[in-house]
């Protein structure tokens, strides 16, 4: 383990509520003689200085404000710690911000580990010219910009010809994004170590309905076809990248880039996380053959 010299803290800058607690982490980390930051309202831009200074960056808020801390943290390897202030927190790994002076106390003596986790590339071409690249934790998503209207879409696998999809939008996602909107679409959940890439369509309509699990390595080509009479956008990991002109092609690989968190639990800890999450738990009574009660 690198030693822990400076850690940033970043606040949910659209949930003023995570503001004081990112202002009492930032407070109980200097009072442990290290030093620290702390930004409440801020873009990714903004940061990129800062956070490449750091030894590790504390995330508050939901799985919102991983996304954002995880991309910024990413081309500096930075590991990124999340303290859970939203509805479901998948990512983050404290669950109640009163247990940070704990588990700083933990992480201070070295007991945690790091997780890495593979990202998303996705490129807008227009013939020979690459407009915009852009990076994504969870998913890519190319979809109409009216909610509910049908579009249609080329789709390539590995530069080969694959099918057209009839849907509302097609979500390609990572394994971390297969517990997001790909999940909602009725996607498989993959393990966060892999590296493979999910195609799964939203409401799809006449049209391949199954979710497809590429090989590691593999690229996808999507092109909104000439049939469609509306507007076509691509979106990363929830935010509105650019709308595409007919004929775009949009080209989705495993990034360079790898996300790395900062772990707690134990490494076998991602199934009984997300279970715990989709599933009210269920404790099971078993008798107790000794004396006759029963244990749960």
């Amino acid at each position: 383990m690198n030693e822990i010299n400076c850690i940033g803290v970043l606040a949910h800058p659209l949930r003023p509520q995570t503001f004081p607690v990112a202002q009492h982490i930032h407070q109980t980390i200097r009072q442990r003689g290290l030093e620290s930051w702390v930004h409440t309202e801020w873009e990714e831009a903004d940061v990129q200085a800062d956070v490449a200074a750091v030894d590790m960056v504390v995330a508050i808020g939901g799985d919102g404000a991983m996304l954002r801390a995880a991309r910024v943290c990413a081309a500096y390897e930075v590991p990124v710690l999340g303290v859970n202030m939203g509805q479901l927190g998948f990512l983050t790994e404290i669950r109640e911000p009163e247990n940070w002076s704990h588990k700083c106390d933990t992480i201070l003596t070295g007991e945690y580990w790091i997780e890495q986790r593979a990202m998303l590339t996705a490129s807008q071409i227009r013939g020979e010219e690459t407009l915009k690249t852009v990076d994504a934790l969870n998913d890519v998503v190319i979809s109409g910009s009216v909610v509910g209207r049908m579009i249609q879409m080329d789709t390539y696998i590995d530069s080969d010809w694959a099918t057209t999809y009839h849907a509302d939008a097609l979500v390609i996602a990572s394994a971390t994004g297969s517990t997001a909107y790909a999940l909602a679409c009725g996607g498989p959940i993959l393990p966060p170590e892999l590296t493979n890439i999910l195609i799964v369509p939203a409401a799809p309509h006449l049209s391949m309905s199954r979710p497809i699990v590429l090989a590691a390595g593999a690229t996808v080509d999507v092109v909104a076809s000439s049939q469609n009479r509306g507007e076509v956008i691509l979106s990363a990991d929830g935010a509105t990248v650019c709308a595409l002109e007919q004929d775009d092609r949009v080209r989705i690989s495993v990034s360079d880039l790898t996300s790395r968190f900062v772990r707690t639990r134990g490494r076998n800890y991602f199934y009984r996380s997300i279970l715990d999450r989709m599933e009210p738990r269920i404790q099971r009574t078993e008798p107790d053959e000794k004396n006759g009660t029963s244990i749960t």
